[in-house]
């Protein structure tokens, strides 16, 4: 880089680089519609009505698994689910930080994995397909590539946060004796109902579109010439184009039914109200996108694997050894750069070129990532929403401070990070397909 030819790349890339990085047009879109979704008010509502009716004997798992989902609509889940699971549990004679805590593991502690596909995975997604190219520029991979790991890590992980909230956690806390009075949680008002009755109409009429476009034979969203849908279909390739159709369409339905959305000047203003929010992704994404563009022109990501992967060849080590290594390389690494976006972004260039070079999958890598990545979260006092959590915590218990955070949140990260990776192993060995083909 400090080379003339290199200075003269670092003055003249920069604005291509930043055009290029598929990652910033991919959120930009998802974002129209999720954040139409949450602007409108009607994430926050459907979470107060699944709290509302959720059956008192799987409640815990209801308020993890509401976490788990919550990924979706960025803050959500921290600043919307935490305080609302432990207001919960406080009213139901159960201790309010038992509540936190169950809400904190999902919203956090099983992060990069969802029931459904996210912003985020397709942020991962492009900068494995950058790093990928550094090796075969014709293999990529795709937004569902993990769907079917996430899908049972989400379900199974919940399980297991529910499972130490009811059985650890809560046991450990003993009885609620704070003395903070129960608040009485409000019931959803008139028009926030007919809110979510009319996003109801509008999801089953979306997915009725959506299957007339996809499912007849020579549907416009299957393949022209297989008809598949899954494979190299304009449905999977305008897979985040149809996610933020339907949060705008379910939004903007819900925003007219509750009345906070009186029309669609008023529903442009709440998206660029969102954009406003991601100003600081977005610069985030231009750092990144310079980050990667001159990795990539030194060569340095090339070398470094290869070199790697030479090593490794001579160590008498298999697959589920490198599976083991990465993931607690990740999980250390987690403790000190907690953005899971930004540290894929130096991790990628390296580490998907080392396993493809020895056999791996980068789909596999990707999934192991995940893994990695998430069980530290609720710990890390570089978690910026730590703080946050505290001042939850303080209103039901005035001394609390980081460390009841930590001491509440650690058998999570301690059995997330052990049976986690354990499913990834079972996983691998078995030759489970970790998405659609």
């Amino acid at each position: 880089l400090l080379s003339a030819d290199g200075i003269r790349f670092m003055f003249t890339s920069i604005v291509p680089n930043f055009l290029g990085f598929g990652a910033v047009g991919v959120i930009i879109v998802a974002m129209i519609g999720v954040g139409l979704a949450e602007e409108s008010g009607l994430i926050a509502t459907l979470v107060r009505k699944i709290v509302e009716i959720a059956p008192r004997s799987i409640f815990t798992f209801i308020i993890v698994m509401l976490g788990v989902v919550s990924s979706i609509a960025a803050d959500a889940g921290y600043l919307v689910l935490v305080p609302l699971g432990a207001a919960a549990f406080h009213s139901l004679g159960r201790h309010p930080l038992a509540g936190l805590a169950a809400a904190f593991s999902g919203v956090a502690g099983v992060f990069l994995v969802n029931l459904f596909v996210t912003p985020t995975d397709a942020l991962l997604a492009e900068m494995t397909n950058d790093a990928i190219h550094l090796v075969d520029p014709n293999q990529n991979v795709t937004l569902v590539g993990n769907l079917y790991f996430m899908i049972a890590s989400s379900i199974l992980m919940g399980l297991v946060c529910t499972i130490l909230t009811e059985k650890v956690v809560e046991p450990h806390l003993g009885p609620y004796e704070g003395g903070v009075p129960v608040e009485a949680q409000a019931a959803l008002s008139p028009e926030e109902s007919r809110g979510l009755r009319y996003a109801g109409w509008a999801l089953l009429g979306f997915v009725i579109v959506i299957g007339l476009l996809t499912a007849l034979p020579g549907a416009p969203l299957r393949h022209p010439e297989t008809g598949e849908i899954l494979s190299g279909s304009p449905f999977m390739s305008g897979l985040i184009v149809l996610i933020s159709a339907l949060f705008f369409t379910i939004g903007f339905a819900y925003g007219k039914g509750a009345g906070t959305v009186k029309d669609l000047t008023a529903a442009i203003g709440m998206i660029v109200k969102t954009f406003s929010g991601l100003a600081g992704l977005i610069f985030l994404l231009l750092v990144i996108a310079q980050f990667i563009a001159f990795f990539n022109f030194t060569n340095i990501a090339t070398v470094l694997a290869a070199n790697l992967a030479e090593f490794l060849e001579t160590v008498p080590l298999g697959g589920v050894s490198y599976i083991l290594i990465f993931v607690l390389v990740i999980f250390l690494i987690d403790i000190l750069i907690t953005g899971a976006v930004a540290k894929w972004a130096i991790f990628a260039p390296v580490f998907i070129p080392l396993f493809m070079r020895l056999g791996g999958d980068p789909d596999l890598v990707l999934a192991a990532y995940r893994v990695g990545d998430s069980p530290a979260n609720v710990i890390t006092p570089l978690n910026v929403y730590l703080g946050v959590m505290v001042g939850f915590a303080a209103k039901y218990q005035k001394d609390a401070g980081i460390g009841t955070i930590v001491s509440l949140m650690l058998p999570y990260t301690v059995v997330l990070m052990v049976l986690w990776t354990l499913l990834l192993v079972v996983w691998y060995v078995l030759g489970l397909p970790l998405g659609p083909a």
